[in-house]
């Protein structure tokens, strides 16, 4: 199969990669073309994933389809963009058919369940991996940044932290049968769900906020850093799954929620007027600490003492503390 075959048979075809709103030209010329509505900033993010450094070999293909536009869009919720259109640059060492399937509709579910659709992108052969560059759009001036938080603020996260941590053993080393706490860390890392619509509620509240992927002390610290600013945390205050306590126990728990990554929730600091209204709109907040005048993360005990950090989050290349 030949390479404009292999696209127009399993991506040009599938429902995401109708046109929508916003999309003037999608799939089958030289460039896609986008819309953006007046008032509106184009938002763009580039994601690589590389097999055998952001997934195990032989990962099913339809959870990668999954996983690997998932991770994308999470940056666009972190921004508080609204999805609009993503391209998708796949490198395959052959073209597999049923790789290829299992991709493609895993690909598609997560487009429908994020409303963002496919315009373009390209084949080549080589080691598996793929790029994909997604595009939002957000409202003038109201795009999310690191830069923003204030002393004062409350330092939040939007859910339960470590899951994919914790499943990251039985990605690497597959076992059977699993137990349902097993399958819920699973389904939590090849399935993260963006938090678009606690993003876009935040436009105009929150003062900083990113996603959390390389774990929430590496994570926040680039807020800390980006904000010049100090934030504590308070351990006591972590939200752990079940599933996690479960699978990993109590102390193995917590290393995963500070540093494990790959949870794709947004952490956040959020001036307290606005906490309320937020929390009985029904999103998901937790309060995990505060920001206060310094520089770096703190993490605090239950008397409020400081605690030693385990280790950083994962970086590509040097050293985490580097």
């Amino acid at each position: 199969m030949g390479e404009f075959e292999l696209i127009r048979h399993y991506f040009a075809s599938a429902a995401c990669a109708r046109s929508g709103e916003g999309i003037v030209l999608g799939i089958g010329d030289d460039c896609a073309l986008l819309d953006v509505a007046v008032g509106q900033q184009l938002s763009v993010s580039t994601d690589t994933l590389v097999e055998g450094v952001h997934f195990p070999h032989q990962a099913d293909p339809y959870l990668l389809g999954q996983r690997a536009l998932a991770v994308s869009v999470s940056d666009l919720a972190a921004m508080g963009a609204q999805p609009v259109a993503f391209t998708l640059a796949l490198t395959l060492p052959s073209a597999d058919a049923n790789w290829l399937q299992g991709f493609a509709r895993g690909l598609d579910q997560m487009a429908e369940s994020c409303a963002i659709r496919l315009i373009g992108g390209d084949t080549t052969r080589g080691p598996l991996s793929m790029t994909l560059t997604v595009f939002g759009q957000v409202p003038q001036g109201q795009a999310l940044t690191r830069s923003g938080a204030q002393v004062g603020d409350l330092l939040c996260v939007g859910g339960e932290l470590g899951d994919a941590a914790g499943a990251l053993p039985l990605v690497l080393e597959p076992t059977t049968p699993l137990s349902a706490a097993a399958e819920v860390l699973l389904a939590r890392y090849w399935s993260p769900r963006p938090q678009l619509e606690l993003g876009q509620a935040l436009r105009g509240k929150a003062s900083a906020a990113l996603d959390i992927s390389d774990g929430l002390l590496a994570d926040c610290g680039h807020i800390a850093k980006a904000s010049a600013v100090a934030l504590l945390i308070e351990q006591a205050r972590l939200p752990l799954s079940e599933a996690l306590r479960a699978v990993a126990g109590g102390p193995q728990a917590l290393r995963c929620a500070l540093s494990g990554g790959d949870d794709y929730r947004l952490a956040f600091t959020l001036p307290e007027q606005h906490l309320s209204a937020l929390e009985q709109a029904g999103l998901p907040i937790w309060v995990i600490g505060r920001v206060e005048a310094g520089e770096g993360v703190t993490l605090l005990d239950e008397q409020g003492r400081s605690l030693p950090l385990p280790e950083h989050g994962y970086q590509h290349f040097g050293n985490p503390r580097d």
